[in-house]
């Protein structure tokens, strides 16, 4: 009998019970039923009276245990509506060009296949009339749809939602299989050529079944062989509707996290998000890209020689600051120490900051400076990156996801979340467009007011600039409040704001006692979730491995991981629903995303929806707040702006 993951103690546990006997036990990877032929009729009359979200399903005629049925592409929509597909509700595709797809309505264990050409042209065909929330195993579907020109409104990302539930990054399909089916990580097979030596261990499975008799993904299917056949699309897109199922019911079952569905929702939608900023790209100019490059590291060079020439120019200009010190290393820590000891300057490490608030004590370390930023527009964002990323449209592009796998951030490659900000002027709108630039404004700190429940911190939120309450109720100046603020959220007990944390108690206490109990567990190796129901791992540290010192260090650093963890990650969960209604709510202005930077999105539209669209995001902020925090008690604000290059919008 099928594992189930709690005693049918929810309606979400029945349903996926009685999906799985009515959609076959070969599924499961079993050889012969769990269920009586009576057992399966009584599963079935049940599973048809139920629908995701509860409403009756009309009578249906019965479709066999594991039967697929093969439809024509001018029949398979109708099918689909005659089952009562409505907007929103579950639906399981797996698809391959040239092959075809399976589909899977997931609330009734309908299943349907076709052989096609064009997949994606089907899919895009029952999104524009049902809308159902498609259930793609990871953001590939995704990607692949987008390169087909198919853009789907909604979608239930499993990859996205296992790192949601588990947190950590990998969820490929044979980990998230057995995680839903509580198998061991370590016993999960892994594919092994067929040879003398690994007849025996083959023999055992049967290659049309993507699940094997120890309850394992095949590592045949979960590499990619799903692809293969049209059976094969069917059976992937049912064991995508039964990880569904699983994962839904999970999400219920996370105590004192009520929005963790919600936030499923839009975490999957995100990663559609990310599918289209990948394919879409960043309008960048090369020209002016090439100009400001050349202000920081010189012209183009032709040849290594050249490049060399000009970093030997660079490094002379630093060390021509102190005589004698033409045989040290700039790109040697240990040995910039040395410059500055040279001129009297001791520090304990040379990063930017602490250089930054050195200016003024010699010459050299301006220069150092200046250098260190020429460096890293060399090494980094150079020519060889341009090269690399923008391609001949002048769109720059790199790969997104939704999640970093740590607090949840949106990640990008090709420097995209690190571009220096003197090449923002290269950003520029095409020609009849402009960009609508729009940054949350001191995100962190309300959104600490939402997550910790405190009510004097909510009534600061009320203010355009909610360090001006904070400091009044401090007795501080503004800069001090606001280094007291982010100090407490990351765990910093020196500097400036340190001698005011004691009034910061005071004044704060609900969201001090938040941030002290997040530290306290990540400190004890006790995993957190955020307010969206995200698992944080912590991590652990065998006491054996290190000294008692260093064991005290590394459990203060997981304490102020914790700290920002918890509200970072609850941060990005907010922007993520944000930037998912933009996203929705602009697509008939023809609007496209094209960055997403942390707490600032960019959007790109025709110069003549440039005002609209700044007002939709100003409501889409409204709407996403409203879907977070529903007592509208703290308050969100925006900096909008609409400009033709991303560097004239304030920083």
């Amino acid at each position: 009998m099928p594992r189930s993951i709690s005693p049918l103690l929810t309606r979400w546990g029945a349903l996926w019970c009685a999906w799985s006997a009515w959609a076959g036990c070969s599924v499961w990877g079993v050889g012969t039923p769990a269920w009586s032929a009576r057992e399966c009729d009584v599963l079935r009359s049940a599973l048809a009276g139920l629908r995701h979200d509860g409403r009756p399903e009309p009578p249906q005629r019965p479709i066999p245990a594991g039967q697929l049925r093969l439809t024509p592409a001018d029949e398979l929509l109708a099918s689909l509506r005659d089952a009562n597909v409505a907007r929103g509700d579950l639906v399981a595709v797996a698809l391959a060009d040239d092959v075809g797809l399976g589909i899977v309505v997931v609330a009734t264990g309908r299943s349907f296949t076709l052989a096609c050409d064009a997949p994606s042209d089907v899919v895009a065909a029952i999104d524009a009339e049902l809308r159902p929330r498609w259930v793609f195993w990871s953001i590939d579907t995704a990607s692949m749809l987008v390169r087909h020109g198919v853009r789907v409104a909604t979608c239930w990302d499993i990859a996205a939602v296992h790192r949601l539930l588990y947190g950590g990054w990998r969820a490929d399909p044979a980990r998230v299989w057995a995680v839903a089916h509580d198998l061991a990580l370590d016993a999960m097979p892994t594919e092994a050529p067929f040879d003398l030596f690994h007849q025996e261990l083959l023999a055992g499975d049967d290659p049309e079944d993507p699940v094997r008799p120890d309850g394992h993904l095949s590592p045949e299917w979960a590499n990619g062989r799903w692809s293969r056949s049209v059976v094969r699309l069917g059976r992937w897109a049912e064991l995508a509707a039964v990880v569904t199922l699983v994962q839904r019911a999970r999400l219920v079952e996370i105590e004192d996290r009520p929005r963790a569905m919600l936030t499923a929702r839009s975490e999957s939608t995100a990663e559609l998000l990310c599918a289209a900023l990948a394919f879409d790209g960043l309008p960048m100019r090369r020209r002016v890209a090439e100009e400001l490059i050349a202000a920081f590291v010189g012209p183009r060079p032709s040849n290594e020689v050249e490049a060399q020439a000009q970093r030997d120019d660079r490094d002379a200009a630093v060390l021509a600051c102190v005589p004698g010190a033409d045989d040290l290393d700039l790109r040697s820590p240990g040995q910039v120490k040395s410059l500055l000891r040279r001129v009297g300057i001791e520090v304990p490490d040379t990063r930017g900051w602490r250089l930054e608030g050195m200016r003024d004590a010699h010459p050299v370390v301006d220069a150092l400076l200046v250098w260190r930023k020429a460096e890293r527009v060399a090494t980094t964002y150079g020519y060889a990156w341009l090269d690399a990323h923008l391609g001949a449209d002048e769109r720059l592009r790199g790969a997104w996801s939704g999640s970093d796998g740590s607090a949840g951030r949106m990640t990008a490659s090709a420097g995209l979340h690190n571009m220096p900000a003197d090449m923002r002027g290269a950003v520029i709108a095409e020609s009849g467009h402009v960009f609508v630039r729009a940054d949350l404004g001191q995100i962190e700190p309300r959104v600490l007011a939402v997550v910790s429940g405190d009510r004097a911190l909510a009534a600061a939120t009320q203010d355009d600039d909610l360090y001006a309450p904070i400091a009044q109720q401090l007795g501080a100046d503004r800069p001090t409040a606001k280094v007291a603020v982010l100090g407490a959220m990351y765990g910093q007990t020196t500097g400036r704001g340190a001698h005011v944390a004691g009034r910061l108690e005071m004044a704060y206490p609900i969201a001090m006692k938040f941030l002290r109990d997040a530290d306290r567990s990540a400190q004890g190796s006790r995993d957190l979730r955020t307010y969206g129901g995200r698992l944080i791992n912590v991590g652990s540290t065998n006491a054996n491995d290190v000294d008692e010192r260093e064991m005290r260090r590394i459990a203060a650093a997981r304490g102020r991981y914790g700290r920002n963890a918890m509200v970072q990650g609850a941060a990005a969960e907010l922007f993520k629903m944000w930037a998912v209604l933009i996203r929705a709510r602009s697509a008939v202005l023809g609007a496209q995303i094209v960055l997403c930077l942390h707490d600032e999105v960019l959007v790109h539209v025709r110069t003549e929806h440039g005002l609209t669209l700044a007002a939709l995001v100003v409501d889409a902020l409204d709407e996403a707040a409203h879907g977070w925090a529903p007592d509208r008690s703290v308050r969100f604000v925006a900096d909008v702006s609409v400009v033709e290059r991303w560097s004239d919008a304030k920083a």
